[in-house]
């Protein structure tokens, strides 16, 4: 009986695999993503010609075999492996010294999409910022970059942390994150916006996180390291088609048992990644994370549980329970996990997501009130293009608030598609799937979101 070896232990019985057959082939059971964080701190110069070629030097060289590795788990143990990507240190912080403009930072941008695109990953995360509690001048420059940047490059995915429980919330940063979404619409609306799907700004943001648009490779992780995002919706809600008429407690043992297995293919494959590769193994994020195909849908869970559609009462409850059980289930299955883990809500990559928002059933309000309870937050959610910055900076400082005194992380991956309304729907394709434009509140939040300065962090965060 063939088992995987690392590091001279038995770690994952090939059996374990074979067990998953039918989860693969007829429930959408995949590896979502081998993430490789590669640390760009020895690559800072203040030249920028030189930064750049230290940058594409490093990226190039560490991850030359990422795509050719996990093209070859995925063809020997008949796992499918979706995405192959990289995070890097976040670029505000490389940058600081070399860059003089934003178009500068713009340069290093593509660079990074240069480098991307010659190791042949999916996409590339980390054109980053973090401001959660000030924003230094350089860092103001790659956020005023980012429309630019995301317009002129393909891989490229950037985000902005602009809270934390330990901080507060940096309002000058969500004001401007306001302006700098809508610019970023404007500069990509020949498709419908699509640049907003590669920006989320984000609270309480992990450093081993291998899911974009998040990801970048925090300062305390390791030169490089392997993370892998795991994801089966399908698997979950066909165990939980077995429990009709069940309790609770049953209910719960079988969301925690699915979630075991699924989180042990992950484990296998990051650790023959890593033993391949030569790279420290990081986490394994267990997130159920839909696609846009039917039957891969976290809406179809809740549905299964008993709700009608996603956002009807009882949602959010429902999808609490579903959050715990499947880090309860996961968390015994791997050595080490991480990153964020649970179930996520987006709503343009999840048709039953889709569904519920043109029912009526699913709102902006409601989907606040669920990301209390998930494992990011307001994600994937076409609004009207002529929603104001005011406004969306609104929408943001709700979300980091939740983060920041639920002491987890939040997101907000807003897109404003300009020239549509509410009625329409915006088109990105593959993964990023279809989003009907959802209605905003119309009534203004402008004199609050205008004042500058920072909300402080909540009392519970002074613990040392």
């Amino acid at each position: 009986m063939r088992c995987i070896e690392f590091e001279g232990k038995q770690m994952i019985n090939i059996t374990e695999v074979a067990e998953t057959n039918e989860m693969i082939e007829r429930e959408n059971l995949d590896v979502r993503t081998i993430t490789m964080g590669i640390s760009l701190m020895d690559c800072a110069a203040s030249d920028l010609e030189r930064l750049c070629d230290n940058i594409y030097n490093k990226i190039t060289e560490k991850a030359k075999n990422l795509v050719k590795t996990g093209e070859a788990i995925e063809a020997e143990y008949g796992i499918p492996i979706v995405n192959k990507r990289i995070s890097v240190t976040p670029i505000g912080l490389i940058g600081a010294s070399a860059c003089k403009s934003a178009e500068d930072f713009i340069r290093i941008a593509k660079t990074l999409d240069k480098a991307a695109g010659a190791t042949g990953v999916n996409f590339i995360g980390g054109y980053s910022a973090l401001v959660s509690k000030g924003m230094t001048d350089k860092e103001k420059l790659i956020i005023e970059s980012i429309p630019e940047a995301l317009k002129y490059t393909e891989r490229i995915m950037s985000s902005v942390v602009a809270g934390s429980t330990r901080t507060g919330i940096n309002m000058d940063a969500v004001r401007l994150m306001g302006d700098i979404i809508l610019k970023t619409a404007e500069a990509t609306k020949d498709k419908d916006s699509i640049g907003c799907t590669k920006l989320v700004v984000l609270c309480n943001a992990p450093d081993d996180n291998p899911f974009m648009a998040g990801a970048f490779h925090g300062v305390t992780e390791p030169d490089v390291v392997i993370n892998v995002g795991v994801s089966g919706p399908g698997v979950v809600k066909r165990a939980l088609e077995k429990t009709h008429g069940s309790d609770f407690e049953t209910l719960c043992e079988t969301i925690k048992k699915t979630a075991f297995k699924v989180t042990r293919v992950g484990e296998l494959v990051a650790q023959e990644a890593s033993r391949r590769l030569g790279v420290p193994f990081g986490i394994i994020d267990l997130s159920l994370a839909p696609t846009p195909a039917i039957g891969d849908s976290v809406a179809d869970i809740l549905q299964e549980i008993g709700v009608e559609h996603a956002g009807a009462p009882g949602t959010t409850a429902a999808l609490a329970m579903l959050n715990d059980q499947v880090k309860k289930g996961g968390i015994m299955a791997a050595s080490s996990v991480g990153g964020l883990s649970g179930a996520f809500i987006p709503v343009s990559e999840d048709q039953g997501m889709i569904d519920a928002a043109e029912a009526g059933a699913l709102t902006i309000e409601k989907l606040e009130a669920m990301t209390c309870v998930c494992s990011v937050g307001l994600d994937m959610i076409a609004i009207p293009g002529d929603t104001s910055a005011e406004t969306i900076a609104g929408i943001l400082a709700d979300e980091m608030a939740l983060g920041m005194v639920n002491q987890k992380t939040t997101a907000a991956r807003l897109i404003p598609v300009i020239g549509k309304g509410v009625g329409d729907s915006a088109e990105f394709g593959g993964l990023l799937g279809h989003a009907p434009i959802m209605p905003v509140n119309k009534f203004s939040c402008a004199d609050f979101v205008n004042r500058k300065g920072r909300i402080p962090a909540p009392i519970h965060s002074f613990k040392n």
